[in-house]
Order: structure tokens, then sequence, then C-alpha cells
């Protein structure tokens, strides 16, 4: 090895580079990554518990994971390419907005702001720690990112609009509505944050599954209808248009962060049937009940008077009409009989294969858009 020319202390530090490199144990370092360092068959994956080596994504076991992230790709968007100017006017004109659209908005921004920080939390320290199959975990790892550009894209609302970044942002702390909810959602995330537990146990397995429906069904599945179906129907009124587009933008990832959520929990509970107990469904029953009573509480508090062609009642009805179907998804009986939709047009948003000409409303068209087909 060469040193002429080097100083004497960089020639020590590379002596001593070298010297540990001729201790490295590939084999040992192989072995501790997974536990296991021969080739591993598809049928050897799993979604939890797993000992093979999370480190190879072929051969897939799970296409519709792999499938999931290549759609998250193509669906690529940043907040920025969406023109605020009509927004920033109407806000500022005096007759523009009735106090009960403004205060939507705000409380829209304050809850979201908070809820997608949760989710992006959640998925880094303690979702993608314990799923043990790298193509789910790619799909996490896409998922996180869109939770950070939704966090983003509530900034630039908050800061295009001259709204008090202090006032949004404490939200969820200071306006019972929307604390409770994040408080909800919290609790489910107390046991796996926690640097001691392991998944491998019925009880901790389960622990981890109350985790997954929690956020993939409620946080996501339902905190979210109430703000999304009161801004986006002030976009169909030609009112805060940016905004409305943007939510719509994270309306299409937050139904793929649902779909894949709900494949994921349905396919451990088929890995795993001994977790899918008659009285752990009742628990997943009261779960989903919780989460649907407290988006009842927000749309009430948020609509103590008709506004944008709803009230609460409707608001009420059409969350009944959702948490039936996040129970359905998951194999369990509906609640809530003969509960139904108000909000048709919600479904056609929601519906991607309807959604062919979603970019045409882009300001900037990302050339991957055209990877989508939604037939």
């Amino acid at each position: 090895m060469e040193l002429n020319g080097l100083g004497e202390n960089a020639k020590k530090n590379i002596r001593k580079a070298a010297e540990s490199l001729t201790q490295l144990d590939i084999d040992l370092g192989v072995m501790k990554l997974e536990h296991i360092a021969e080739r591993i068959d598809e049928n050897d994956k799993s979604l939890i518990n797993s000992r093979v080596d999370t480190n190879k994504l072929v051969p897939f076991k799970y296409e519709w994971a792999w499938q999931k992230y290549l759609d998250g790709c193509s669906n690529h968007w940043m907040p920025q390419e969406v023109n605020m100017t009509p927004d920033i006017a109407l806000w500022r004109a005096e007759n523009g907005l009735t106090e009960d659209e403004r205060e939507i908005v705000k409380r829209s921004l304050g809850f979201f702001a908070t809820a997608d920080s949760l989710v992006a939390n959640n998925l880094v320290l303690a979702i993608y720690r314990r799923i043990t199959n790298p193509e789910c975990r790619q799909y996490i790892l896409r998922q996180a990112f869109e939770e950070a550009i939704h966090t983003h894209t509530y900034q630039y609302c908050i800061e295009s609009l001259g709204m008090d970044e202090g006032e949004i942002f404490n939200m969820y702390r200071e306006i019972p509505a929307v604390a409770r909810k994040a408080a909800w959602g919290l609790k489910y995330t107390q046991a796996l944050t926690d640097p001691n537990f392991e998944t491998g146990t019925v009880e901790s397995d389960q622990i981890f599954l109350k985790n997954l429906i929690a956020f993939y069904c409620v946080l996501e599945g339902i905190f979210f209808y109430c703000g999304f179906t009161q801004i986006l129907s002030m976009g169909r009124r030609n009112k805060m248009t940016g905004i409305a587009e943007q939510f719509q933008f994270i309306l299409r990832d937050e139904s793929m962060h649902v779909n894949f959520g709900i494949d994921l929990i349905n396919q451990i509970k088929h890995e795993n049937p001994r977790l899918w107990t008659t009285s752990f469904k009742v628990e997943v029953i009261q779960m989903i009940i919780e989460g649907t009573m407290l988006e009842i509480e927000y749309a009430r508090d948020t609509m103590p008077r008709g506004v944008l062609g709803m009230n609460a009642s409707m608001m009420e009805e059409y969350l009944k009409f959702i948490c039936n179907r996040r129970l359905n998804q998951l194999g369990l009986r509906e609640q809530y009989i003969k509960a139904n939709n108000p909000f048709q047009w919600m479904s056609e948003m929601m519906d991607l294969r309807k959604e062919k000409n979603f970019f045409e409303t882009r300001v900037n068209e990302y050339q991957a858009s055209s990877n989508l087909s939604w037939d």
C-alpha cells in the first residue's frame, strides 16, 4: 500500500482501516443480517416473524404489494405544483368565505398536519420494523415519503394563506375534537415504541395487528373522511380550489394506503389464524366503532350549522356507511343497519378506475404519470 506523500496522521488512519478490513468476517456479517445466509424460496417469506433475509427483495411472494409500490411511484406529485393564487385572494377577501367555511379550512389543515405526521412516525418507528417482508417494506417506505409530502402540503397551504402557524399546528393539543382523535391514534403505538417490544407471541402479534387496524382502517380509513368531504365539497363550489385540488391528490394517495393496509391485515390473518379469535374480533369491532364515534364528534364540532350543502346528520350517516365498509373489508359483521352514502360524488372521487383524467388539472405534469392505467 503506497503511503508516500501523506502526513503521519493520515498514514496511521489508513493503516488502521486496512488492518480492520483484514478482520472482517463476511460469513458472520451475512448471518447477523437476518440469522441465515442460505438462498430463499418465495414460499419461505411471511409478513411477520419471518426468519428469512429481508434484504432479498426477489423472488416476490406478494405481487400485490410490489404493484402498489409501482403505482405509488407513478402517482408522484409535489404541493408547489398547485396554483394557490385564487385561494389567497378568496381567503383575504372580506366576504370571501363564511365564518363556518373559514373554520372548516383551519380545522382540516390543523388536524391533517398532525395526523399525517402521526402516521409517518408510526410507519417508520413501529410498522416497518415488524413487517418482515421486503416487498411490503418497499411500499411502506413509499407511503412514508407520501406522508411527508402530505405534511409538506399542509404547511404550504398554511404558509400561502398567511395563517397563524402556531394556532394551526397546535390544534391537536388545544381543540378537544382534534385532540381526542390524535390521542386515540397515539394509544395504539405506545407498546410498539417500547424498545423491548417484539412480535412472536399471540399476545404481541395481536398488539401489532391492532396497530395496523387502528392506523390503516381508522386513522386513514375513517378519521380523514369528514375533513376531506368538507374541503372537496368546497372545491365543487369553486371555493378554495387550490386546497381542494391538493386534497384530491392526497385522497388518491390515502385510498392506496388504506387498500394496502387492508390487504396487509387480511394476509396476516390468513397466515396467522390463531390471532383472529372471537374475542379479538370483538375488540376490533369496538375499535372501529370508537373511531367512527370520534369522527362523528368532530363533524358535529366543525358543522354546528348546515354548510357547503351538508350538515352533521348527513356526515354521521356517511361515517356509519364508511364504518360498515371497513368492517366488511375485514370480514366482520356490519354494525349500522341501513347506513347509506349521502355523498355519492365522494365515491366517484375515490374510485381509482374513474380517475383517468386526474393529472389533466396539474400545473406541471410529471412524465411518470403516464405510466398509470386505471382500466
